[in-house]
């Protein structure tokens, strides 16, 4: 199984946030259900990146893929263990 690798923006908010869901849903729409997300050069996420991640991963474990997130520096770990999302996601 390999995974579709995706880079993360620097700043994963609102309007970068909306045009990745639309191109991860066109890629799942095409048969991707494995997706790898780098968020080593991501220095900011917002509640709606949050919001895309929590859906992208749902839909794919609706399809039995598999969403995991790697390099997350410090700083935006911070939030995923705030929200405790660091418990839901698969982070590598």
């Amino acid at each position: 199984m390999d995974k579709k690798k995706i880079a993360i923006s620097k700043d994963f908010s609102v309007d970068e946030a909306t045009d990745f869901r639309e191109k991860v849903y066109h890629l799942i729409n095409n048969g991707e259900k494995y997706f790898k997300l780098d968020f080593s050069r991501c220095e900011f996420v917002d509640s709606t990146g949050l919001g895309v991640l929590v859906s992208i991963h749902k839909k794919c474990g609706e399809l039995n893929g598999e969403l995991e997130l790697c390099s997350i520096n410090n700083k935006v770990m911070k939030l995923f263990n705030l929200t405790r999302l660091d418990q839901v996601f698969n982070i590598s």
